[in-house]
């Protein structure tokens, strides 16, 4: 069945994709010799487009791009190059990811809010299997999931992640594909090994249950570096040795990512309840609200800090849903767009 059929009866009209993964297919594209303006052509976008901030598109977009791309290139293993790029940008927001994640387990628990920076495609969630791990690829739509590219794409980054951002590599023991077995898997054997199985409900790589543990590594900072806590030189000076405010900080800016920073959450992460949290803030003529905003503006100005990030990037860091909330708040905060600070 052409793509589009499938679309038309599957696809939300109201899913929509950012322009960063539309950007990394034409760039893998390119490598292999398709033209950028052509590929354009086929789906209808110019290429100034792709530079407008928080510019989405519809996701059937980014379904087209790629079966475009695919043809094109002759490359059946097109998106696991995808994949290599997008991890490679991605880099440096996954390095602030980990830094603020005290184990494995921590990542993984975060892994399903990055997919936001995508857009609507589908989650990577985890369950357990026995002494395995099992992550998963779960689309949006049902019916993607036979086709290679978005499996290959989602996998292949993922395994470059976990083996790049724990202190110890995570073995992959076994990948299984939703999608039936290609005639060559050299590419597929270099990246996920030789335990391979297609026609799979799902796709999904599977590692052991004790890497959960293994600790993640973190960013080196001016004032530290103190890897147990990362942010302190942040934090401490507001109001040297309460613990009770740090840890509360800390343990905000671990849960921003995640998009809903909760007292109740964070009242059960420091093993008290809602009701003494809120008592011991009031304690100190504070409370849950403002130390949220007091961190994540602080958080802001150490993110923008660092050129590599983008600013959707950090909007996404400090829990925002897109880049223009995070904007107007920080104007709120700072007088200035992130943009403008940034440039003074």
């Amino acid at each position: 069945m052409p793509i589009t059929e499938v679309m038309t009866q599957t696809i939300n009209p109201n899913w929509s994709i950012f322009a960063q993964p539309l950007m990394t297919i034409l760039q893998a594209a390119e490598q292999l010799g398709a033209s950028r303006q052509n590929l354009l052509r086929q789906i209808n976008i110019q290429s100034q487009d792709l530079t407008i901030p928080d510019r989405r598109f519809p996701v059937t977009t980014y379904y087209k791009l790629y079966e475009y791309a695919v043809d094109v290139t002759k490359d059946e293993d097109l998106a696991l190059t995808v994949g290599r790029i997008s991890f490679l940008k991605g880099l440096n927001l996954q390095l602030y990811m980990s830094t603020v994640c005290e184990s494995f387990r921590d990542y993984l628990n975060l892994m399903p809010s990055m997919l936001k920076l995508r857009g609507d495609i589908g989650e990577v969630k985890a369950y357990r299997e026995g002494d395995l791990v099992e992550l998963r690829w779960e689309p949006l739509s049902s019916d993607t999931g036979y086709k290679r590219f978005l499996s290959d794409e989602i996998l292949s980054a993922s395994v470059r992640i976990i083996n790049s951002l724990c202190v110890m590599p995570v073995s992959v023991v076994k990948t299984s594909f939703s999608y039936s077995k290609p005639k060559n898997v050299i590419q597929l054997e270099s990246i996920f090994g030789r335990n391979l199985t297609f026609n799979q409900s799902y796709s999904s790589i599977f590692f052991h249950r004790n890497s959960l543990d293994l600790p993640m590594l973190k960013q080196d900072y001016i004032g530290g570096p103190d890897l147990a806590n990362p942010f302190k030189d942040l934090f401490e000076e507001d109001n040297p040795g309460d613990q009770l405010l740090f840890s509360l900080k800390q343990s905000i800016v671990q849960y921003l990512p995640e998009g809903e920073v909760t007292i109740d959450k964070l009242a059960g992460k420091l093993n008290i309840s809602r009701r003494t949290l809120q008592r011991r803030l009031s304690e100190r003529d504070t409370n849950f609200l403002h130390v949220l905003q007091e961190v994540r503006s602080k958080m802001a100005i150490r993110y923008l800090a660092d050129d590599r990030l983008g600013i959707t990037e950090i909007a996404f860091l400090l829990g925002y849903a897109d880049q223009g909330s995070f904007s107007s708040a920080f104007k709120s905060w700072h007088g200035l767009a992130p943009r403008d600070y940034r440039r003074k």
